[in-house]
């Protein structure tokens, strides 16, 4: 039963009206640390999770994704930043714009729902929503397709028809899309130039080999030549380990040579091979790989239209490794070589090939390093 009665006074009151204490001089103020000492460095995010990216650029904005190369991580560039950008609020529309060869459905887990392609749309068989597929776990992220496995497109499909499919995407009153991603297929043939024709930016996918290298400067090049001047590079399938012992190309070096903003760096994984028979992306995972947590950061920056900047990585001086060598000595050696031998120079390590002390046992047994 509730009693009316009021509380009884207390001459000093601690919980209800607690002691006031003078706050400290303003100087002595110090945010609190969010991340405790440890003896490990955290790992920092470029990405600032209190906010939300701003996005810059007139809407939707409509990105190719291309490399010239086969292999260096188009489609899986695609599906990761794809869901990144969902995952950020926003509304994405990919396509892939690879005829007779799709493999979009595949990483994103989608190949069982695709029954209607563009295709059919322009045969007048199904209508436009009926072919994009919608994303289970993210509603906001939609999948549209050429063509079907393994079919021939019509002769008149070009770049006119992908810039008219574009164009109702853009139109549509009811989930207009923020973001349309094209991923191109590889080579800068036909199919090059229908996936390029509607875009006006691109995301070039390398690897930091010569022989991506010289197809993403050829492609650079065409990029430029049919109007597109924002590119973005992403270089795929770094190794720091190998960069730091002079056997792969660092960032900087790829950056200095093909001369384009560097939009997000994405380390080697192995988890990206699972991700890929599972069906399910990267930036879906938890907890989340470094790769994938890379993938987000490049979205975040293609939101806001930035870059990153590469370093130089500090390489390592390479280990001297000592090999023995024996080397055996006719009997039919001049004279004059003998004498010109040191007396003990072979063991002493002074990189020498020849000893008497050796020669004299009819072999020199010598290190070099």
């Amino acid at each position: 039963m509730l009693s009316l009665q009021p509380f009884p006074s207390n001459p000093n009151p601690t919980f209800l009206n607690p002691p006031f204490k003078p706050p400290p001089h303003p100087q002595t103020l110090k945010p609190p640390n969010p991340y405790p000492k440890s003896r490990h460095a955290p790992i920092s995010s470029v990405l600032q999770w209190n906010r939300k990216p701003e996005l810059a650029g007139e809407t939707p904005r409509v990105v190719v994704i291309t490399s010239g190369k086969g292999g260096v991580g188009k489609t899986t560039t695609t599906a990761n930043v794809g869901l990144s950008l969902a995952r950020l609020g926003f509304f994405v529309v990919a396509i892939d714009a690879d005829v007779g060869l799709r493999n979009l459905d595949l990483l994103l887990g989608l190949e069982n729902r695709v029954n209607y392609t563009v295709v059919e749309v322009l045969n007048g068989d199904c209508r436009l929503d009926q072919a994009l597929v919608r994303d289970k776990r993210w509603s906001n992220f939609e999948l549209l397709c050429i063509s079907k496995p393994r079919s021939k497109l019509p002769i008149g499909f070009g770049g006119k028809a992908l810039v008219w499919l574009v164009d109702a995407l853009k139109a549509r009153e009811e989930r207009s899309p923020d973001f349309i991603l094209i991923d191109c297929p590889a080579g800068i043939d036909a199919g090059f130039i229908t996936a390029i024709t509607p875009a006006n930016e691109a995301v070039l996918v390398t690897t930091p080999d010569i022989t991506s290298l010289r197809d993403a400067d050829r492609v650079t090049g065409l990029l430029e030549c049919d109007g597109i001047r924002d590119i973005k590079m992403i270089v795929n399938r770094v190794r720091t380990d190998m960069i730091k012992g002079e056997d792969m190309m660092s960032v900087l070096d790829v950056q200095e040579m093909l001369g384009l903003p560097l939009l997000g760096v994405i380390p080697e994984d192995s988890e990206v091979i699972r991700s890929t028979n599972r069906g399910y992306p990267l930036v879906l995972n938890k907890p989340p790989t470094l790769a994938g947590l890379a993938f987000e950061q490049a979205a975040w920056r293609l939101v806001e239209q930035d870059s990153m900047k590469a370093v130089m990585v500090e390489e390592e001086p390479k280990k001297r490794v000592k090999t023995m060598s024996v080397v055996t000595l006719l009997p039919s050696e001049s004279q004059e070589l003998y004498d010109a031998m040191p007396e003990d120079g072979c063991l002493s390590l002074c990189k020498r090939d020849l000893c008497k002390s050796c020669c004299n046992l009819g072999l020199t047994v010598h290190w070099r390093a």
